[in-house]
């Protein structure tokens, strides 16, 4: 089922050009990570489609155009986790939580709310500290209450740009993972913004390989992580600096 489908965006600032001619979609159960470069558009492709910046082409959610979508029911159904939080309150870990149920509350009421809650905080770990001020916490557990908010929220699309961004090695592992348990479940997709190369080959399904203001590939993992395709995003022998790297450690 298709869930998403992007037709030919494009997005400038002024005379700046980011991105065009931009097109993919979406299906049920697809985990698109979105590589490429630094300064090729990936986080501004991602706050397009959030309807963060204006943009030229169409995008559609389940063949609908989504600037027809009211902020509610855009939020019942796209969950975007930025990059960086900058958490200036003393909400407790379920306050923030349960800030992800807004949307439901605001537009119909929320008799699911707290059980969507009980389950977020249960399938993210942050149980045992739903009662702590989220200005005491890691960084890593920070992301995971954003993620939890974002479970509680109960969307069909994850969008996550650069998730696991100056988290250690560990909750790179738990975040990932724990975003691959919630694909799972039937009418789901993610789209991601990766700068690790291995964690997109080990969790997409799909890639998209922005560069030079356009999509240079796209489709399923082995198509866009060919070598001719990396190297010339990269402008380096991708395949080798990673088998030197990894190597290390045979």
């Amino acid at each position: 089922m298709k869930i998403l489908s992007v037709d030919r965006l494009g997005v400038s600032f002024g005379q700046t050009t980011i991105f065009q001619d931009v097109s993919f979609e979406l299906n049920e159960g697809d985990w698109l990570m979105m590589v490429g470069p630094n300064g090729s558009g990936k986080s501004t492709l991602v706050r397009a489609i959030s309807g963060a910046v204006r943009y030229s082409g169409t995008i559609s959610y389940l063949d609908g155009d989504i600037r027809r979508l009211r902020p509610g029911e855009l939020a019942r159904n796209i969950g975007i986790l930025a990059q960086n939080h900058y958490v200036g309150y003393a909400f407790t870990v379920r306050e923030v939580v349960r800030l992800g149920r807004y949307a439901y509350k605001r537009d119909h009421g929320d008799p699911e709310g707290e059980e969507r809650i009980r389950q977020a905080l249960e399938a993210t770990g942050m149980n045992a500290l739903a009662d702590k001020s989220v200005l005491h916490l890691s960084g890593g557990e920070l992301q995971r209450v954003f993620l939890a908010q974002l479970f509680a929220q109960d969307p069909r699309v994850l969008i996550l740009d650069e998730p696991t961004n100056h988290l250690d090695l560990i909750y790179q592992k738990q975040v990932f993972e724990l975003v691959s348990r919630w694909r799972e479940e039937p009418g789901r997709a993610v789209i991601s913004v990766v700068h690790d190369l291995s964690l997109a080959r080990a969790y997409g399904t799909k890639a998209l390989l922005l560069y030079e203001r356009r999509a240079l590939a796209q489709g399923d993992m082995d198509h866009v992580f060919n070598p001719a395709y990396l190297n010339a995003a990269y402008g380096m022998d991708v395949t080798e600096w990673m088998r030197t790297m990894l190597g290390q450690w045979t």
